[in-house]
Formats: structure tokens, C-alpha cells, sequence
């Protein structure tokens, strides 16, 4: 039988201490569980012989008889057994045959000899009854509208048969992900349910852009009150603002409502605020009439 390194199953080096031989133990023996791995043989067997080399490792007398044996510390009592022995010197310039062991301890192999040695039950059914895992945590995502970030509200979510109910904050921001605990996968053995995990997708608005709580508009402005001043009516996601227009408002000119913008994430009564970029509008298909007024004002405005 070839000799199982331990060590390197764990990945751990020989001067592990029991904490970091713990630690090795669990991290592999929840990756290779059955219950993760099902109908996976390969990570069945892994899962055994992690359980037997935690095993071993895990007990100081049985950790003493591998290191100071070798390949041959499953047969530390027939070593010490021979005469002049008391270690691995009992065999020194004898003759030794495998078969001589498979008779002395039976060809059951490696799981045999180690129930037989430890005793019945030794190894990954043991293990397995001690050691509770967490279930697996989900992921799942969200997508949301702009507008629904104005103010915070309920929703419930169908995710892998169950409903969860949950509250969305105002001002969530796109890419942002939160937990929702004791929601994931069934725990293993009793152990606790694993967690969910919800990142929110904002979807693009067709009139709002938005740097963190702030908002940014285009708000279109016909040349005649960009030229002689007035009142304009501006939609915000918190209702209508009735604007004074300076005359000979530029295009491209840039004003700040204060607070219409989005709410902070849970700080709601803290609003960021709308940008307005002015954007005058040039009159086609004039009439001949508008035309010629058109011209008498460009030659008054000539020296």
C-alpha cells in the first residue's frame, strides 16, 4: 500500500500545532463533503481520508507513532513487538515480506487496520457526527428603477421555493449588495442555514443621471425665454419647481436645485441635489412672417 502523506492531505507542514491542524481539517472536510459533492466519488474518498488523517494528527500518541514511523506506523505494535525491538530497529537486517503483514493484520487495507487500531467507528462517520457546517451562501440579483430609489419600501422575492420579504432602502446604489442572514442553503448536520446575498442593479433612467445622491437633467429652454427672461415649470422626482429664466440665458447653462435630488442611503431625510443643464431650443420650419422679424433683429444688430 502506498504510504498517505497526512501532512500534505492537510496541507499543512509537520510542525502544525492542533489549532492550524483543526483549522486544515474543517476548511477541506466541508469543500469535499458528500452532501456538497453529491455523486461525486472522487470527493467521497478526499472526504475519508481527510477524516482519517485529521484523525491521526488530531491525537498526540497516534500523531507520535506517524512521525516516528514512517509509511510502517500502522504497524508500530508489531515493530515493537519483535525481539530487540521497541522501534522501527526490531527489523533491522531481517527480511521482511508484505505478505508477512497481511497476514498478521488482514488484507483489508488502509480503513480496516485503522477501525481495528482506533476502533469501530473511527474515522469520517465519527468526524461526521461531530462536525456541523454552515449551508451554503446564495447569490441572487435585483434590478431596480431609478425612480423607486426616492423613497424606501417593501418587497418580496421569490428565491429557491421561499419568499423572503424584504426593505429597500432610498438611495440604494447600483452594485450594492447586502446580506440577508439565516436565508442560504440548509446547514449540514444541524448546522446553521447558510446566508443570502442581494446586489442591486439600478437600471438607467431615460431623463436622470446620478453621482452618488446627486441627479443630472438636460431641461430644454425655447429661444424666446432664453432670450427675454421668464417662467419655466421643471419636473424633479420629488414633484414640479417653478424656475425663474434670467434674459439672455445661455445654452449649455448649469443650475443647482438644492435637496431634488436622490436621499442618502438610510439617512433619507438627507437629499442630494438636481443639476440642470439649460438647453436652448432653435425654431424650425419658421414662418416667412418669423423670418423676416428674425432678420430685422440681426440687422439692428448691425453697425
Amino acid at each position: 500500500m502506498d504510504f498517505i502523506d497526512y501532512y500534505q492531505l492537510l496541507e499543512i507542514g509537520k510542525d502544525a500545532s492542533q489549532e492550524e491542524i483543526k483549522k486544515a481539517y474543517r476548511k477541506l472536510a466541508r469543500k469535499y463533503h458528500p452532501d456538497l459533492n453529491p455523486n461525486d466519488q472522487e470527493a467521497q474518498k478526499k472526504f475519508q481520508a481527510i477524516n482519517e488523517a485529521n484523525e491521526v494528527l488530531s491525537d498526540p500518541e497516534k500523531r507520535k507513532k506517524y512521525d516516528q514511523y514512517g509509511k510502517d506506523w500502522k504497524h508500530a505494535e508489531a515493530f515493537q513487538g519483535q525481539p530487540g525491538g521497541g522501534g522501527a530497529g526490531g527489523f533491522r537486517g531481517q527480511s521482511y515480506r508484505p505478505e508477512d503483514f497481511e497476514q498478521a493484520f488482514g488484507q483489508g487495507g488502509f480503513s480496516d487496520f485503522f477501525e481495528s487500531l482506533f476502533g469501530k467507528g473511527a474515522g469520517a462517520g465519527r468526524a461526521e457526527s461531530k462536525i456541523r457546517f454552515k449551508g451554503a451562501d446564495l447569490h441572487a440579483s435585483l434590478e431596480l428603477p431609478l425612480r423607486d430609489l426616492m423613497h424606501t419600501h417593501k418587497k418580496t422575492l421569490a428565491i429557491n421555493d421561499q419568499k423572503i420579504r424584504m426593505t429597500i432602502h432610498a438611495g440604494v446604489e447600483d452594485g450594492q449588495t447586502i446580506r440577508i442572514k439565516g436565508h442560504g442553503g440548509e446547514g449540514i448536520q444541524g448546522g446553521p442555514r447558510g446566508d443570502l446575498y442581494i446586489t442591486f442593479h439600478v437600471s438607467a433612467d431615460p431623463v436622470y443621471s446620478r453621482e452618488g445622491s446627486n441627479l443630472y437633467k438636460t431641461e430644454p429652454l425655447d429661444l424666446y425665454t432664453a432670450v427675454l427672461g421668464g417662467e419655466v415649470i421643471v419636473e424633479t422626482l420629488s414633484g414640479k419647481v417653478k424656475l425663474k429664466i434670467p434674459p439672455g440665458t445661455q445654452n449649455g447653462t448649469k443650475v443647482k436645485l438644492k435637496g431634488k435630488g436622490l436621499p442618502l442611503y438610510k439617512h433619507e431625510h438627507i437629499l442630494g441635489d438636481l443639476y440642470l443643464t439649460y438647453q436652448v431650443k432653435i425654431p424650425k420650419n419658421l414662418l416667412e412672417q418669423e423670418k423676416n422679424l428674425f432678420t430685422q433683429l440681426a440687422n439692428l444688430k448691425k453697425p
